[in-house]
């Protein structure tokens, strides 16, 4: 089954806890800190592998979770990083988050990315000595890892795409020019899923890709061309195939301009790309003459007659089709524009039905705190006393034996100070 567009969860490793620990050595009298720090979570990592040609694999497996860092131990003991997970995917894979943004566009066998980037360890307590703070009883959470939706998009690696209505012979010639053997039959939407096919015996062989007929109102879902008009984002030659046949009943005429429009309302810059208008089923007895009138209402298009049966044509095609490609080189990945974001340092009380809290960048010092440590909850207060939280809280007139909320902690406003525990009067 061919799947070309699936979105799935993923979830970096949390980086593992510091350790609280003290050297306690025969002989070593009033040992110091040695705590070791935590472990780097684990990186959910993407990766082409050649040998896949659909994301039919995500259809069964939607969550990629990587391993979290251990803690850190005894004797500055380093907690083991997690194993990075790496995902397969398939050449053409366009990673994005639910907004849009573009996170990869994977393409050349084994180039990676990083989707999901695991936490930083937290530090052990032996970081946290000092000249006045000899016996430190604080260490750091590990850092969470990054978890997010991500949408998977497959654009079929192709350097020419055919385009046309159902039933105009792309089928039949990428069959002809190549080993591919799509499904062949003379009713509309035959072909159901994209087809490629290496094309040789024209210099360097180059590869065609055959979607689904296109029908007036592709671009806004009808039919069945739309859900696959994006793997022609990267050819680099289109061509228009127009039914010449005379028994089909329909206006060559007409057929080419909805397929132009359809291009153009889908895609401006894929209709702006290298087009060759073929006339195809030029074996058929009357289409000569519908090819003049063809020819007489648009002078300005040059048409290329072919018989994929016979093979009227073909070769003088393919040849036109390896100059275009010549001139027109192949069409560079998407690649994310990597700006380097501005720290925004500072902090904001906010004040919501739920009460106080804290936001900013103290939230991200908060979210590796040891929560349940009184010496770590009262080493937070003290660094939101130098971060200068106390004046603001009474610029806002808190209120007295408030608890004020940063991140997923609390902390209290007591007296004119920040408390890690509430006072044996506090309101209940």
């Amino acid at each position: 089954m061919f799947v070309d567009e699936v979105t799935i969860f993923v979830q970096a490793g949390n980086g593992g806890n510091g350790a609280v620990a003290f050297r306690r050595e025969k002989y070593v009298p009033n040992g110091g800190p040695a705590g070791g720090d935590g472990g780097r979570g684990g990186d959910i990592i993407f990766q082409v592998d050649p040998g896949l040609n659909t994301l039919m694999d995500f259809r069964h497996q939607r969550h990629f979770r990587a391993p979290n860092g251990e803690p850190g131990g005894n004797n500055r003991k380093h907690g083991a990083d997690g194993e990075d997970v790496v995902v397969r995917v398939p050449p053409g894979t366009l990673v994005t988050t639910e907004d849009g943004t573009v996170l990869a566009d994977l393409v050349h066998p084994g180039e990676s990315a990083v989707i999901a980037k695991g936490g930083r360890g937290g530090l052990g307590n032996v970081h946290f000595s000092s000249s006045t703070h000899r016996v430190p009883k604080v260490a750091e959470r590990g850092q969470p890892g990054e978890s997010r939706w991500v949408k998977l998009e497959l654009n079929l690696l192709a350097d020419v795409g055919l385009v046309g209505f159902p039933n105009a012979g792309k089928s039949t010639l990428i069959s002809t020019v190549s080993q591919a053997r799509p499904k062949i039959a003379d009713y509309p939407f035959t072909t159901l899923v994209p087809n490629l096919g290496v094309v040789t015996g024209y210099g360097d062989p180059f590869v065609m890709a055959d979607v689904p007929g296109l029908i007036e109102g592709a671009h806004t879902g009808a039919g069945l061309g739309h859900t696959f008009l994006r793997h022609l984002k990267r050819t680099r030659i289109l061509l228009h195939l127009v039914d010449m046949s005379p028994d089909t009943g329909r206006d060559p005429v007409n057929d080419y301009r909805i397929i132009q429009h359809e291009l153009k309302a889908f895609s401006p810059e894929l209709a702006e790309r290298p087009m060759v208008v073929v006339g195809t089923k030029m074996d058929i007895p009357g289409s000569q003459a519908v090819l003049d009138a063809f020819q007489k209402a648009l002078p300005a298009v040059t048409v290329f007659p072919i018989s994929s049966v016979t093979g009227e044509g073909v070769a003088s095609l393919m040849w036109e089709v390896r100059r275009l490609l010549i001139e027109n080189p192949p069409i560079p990945p998407v690649r994310q524009e990597v700006t380097v974001k501005p720290v925004v340092r500072g902090f904001r009380v906010v004040a919501d039905d739920e009460g106080f809290r804290l936001v900013g960048d103290v939230e991200e010092r908060a979210a590796m705190t040891l929560w349940g440590n009184p010496h770590a909850e009262a080493y937070f207060c003290e660094y939101l006393r130098r971060r200068g939280v106390p004046e603001a809280l009474r610029r806002q007139e808190v209120p007295d034996k408030t608890a004020i909320k940063v991140g997923e902690g609390t902390v209290y406003w007591v007296d004119g100070d920040l408390v890690p525990t509430p006072p044996d009067d506090y309101p209940e």
